[in-house]
């Protein structure tokens, strides 16, 4: 596995690459880097394909513009298709986890001449709401859900920022199946919850006396090196844009995804507990006409590229070979 730069859509991306073949792109999630497809881009390259995995926008070595306004969904997209270009690739397959899979979703949605596949892990393609997000989020006195405690600039950054090392660990663990097996309202420390507003994020999630067996003490220093560069202003960007990406995709309501899709997610994934998620997974073939049946891995958490490396590979790999030619 090679990393190079390279400039596209206006800005400096980094980029994990190896192999020859079909094409196929590989978009992380939060808080992560390309380092978290490390299992999936030798696999892919092994099976035949030339593999991509970026430090996507506002991440690792990659670009972080100063303007938030500079991280919709639009703009992630079109990372993805400047990366096409600088590569010479009419077409490729996109794959994305959390965040990634977000982007995924938007690039089959928007750009279906350059995307011969979509394959989404852990997040589901949604319908776009009657409100803008922010105002179907919970909150309370006492408490908010995380994607509004990410809102406001500087607050989660000076909580995550602290201590690198240990809000990874803590994020990374309990996100993951190693957490156990989540049912809705069993108060176990949900990461993706609601968050004390007087005490934070981090403070109720617990901090693993080791790492769990899918990530080594180097995987570890790999991210935490990449957010001790970067910070974390780039990626919680990301939220902030919630309401704008609303906004701008009322142009694309009434659209579907009309190319091949795989969902895929694990069932200790912690988006499963909230609320209507597995409705909304279920109602996925409205939106997503050519979706084939959804891949439940079990005993698995958020974190599926790295937790359950052979079986992602497996299913990317199968699903590239078909929708390849």
């Amino acid at each position: 596995m090679q990393h190079r730069f390279i400039e596209a859509n206006g800005i400096r991306i980094n980029i994990a690459e190896q192999g020859e073949g079909p094409l196929v792109l590989l978009c992380h999630g939060f808080p992560e880097t390309s380092h978290a497809w490390r299992h999936q881009v030798a696999a892919l390259a092994a099976a035949g394909f030339h593999v991509v995995a970026p430090d996507m926008r506002g991440y690792g070595e990659t670009d972080s513009p100063a303007d938030p306004e500079a991280f919709t969904l639009f703009h992630l997209v079109g990372d993805m298709i400047g990366i096409l270009d600088a590569l010479g690739a009419p077409t490729a397959i996109i794959a994305g986890n959390d965040w990634g899979a977000s982007v995924a979703w938007q690039a089959a949605l928007m750009r279906p001449d350059r995307f011969r596949g979509v394959v989404a892990i852990g997040v589901p393609m949604m319908g776009q709401p009657p409100v803008p997000p922010t105002r179907i989020f919970p909150q309370t006195a006492e408490a908010l859900f995380y994607t509004l405690y990410f809102q406001e600039p500087g607050v989660a950054e000076a909580e995550f920022e602290r201590d690198v090392p240990t809000t990874l660990r803590k994020l990374l663990y309990a996100a993951s199946g190693d957490a156990g097996p989540r049912v809705p309202g069993d108060g176990t420390p949900n990461p993706f919850g609601m968050v004390s507003r007087k005490d934070g994020l981090l403070a109720p999630l617990p901090l693993p006396n080791g790492l769990p067996n899918w990530l080594t003490e180097a995987d570890l220093q790999a991210f935490v090196a990449a957010f001790a560069r970067s910070g974390f202003r780039g990626g919680l960007n990301y939220y902030r844009n919630l309401d704008r990406n609303w906004a701008l995709q009322a142009a694309l309501k009434g659209r579907t995804v009309d190319i091949p899709a795989l969902y895929v997610v694990g069932d200790r994934d912690v988006g499963l507990s909230m609320p209507g998620m597995r409705d909304i997974i279920a109602a996925m073939p409205t939106l997503v006409p050519g979706l084939e049946p959804p891949l439940f891995l079990e005993a698995c958490g958020h974190w599926a590229p790295q937790e359950s490396p052979e079986r992602v590979s497996a299913a990317i790999i199968e699903f590239a070979r078909r929708h390849s030619t």
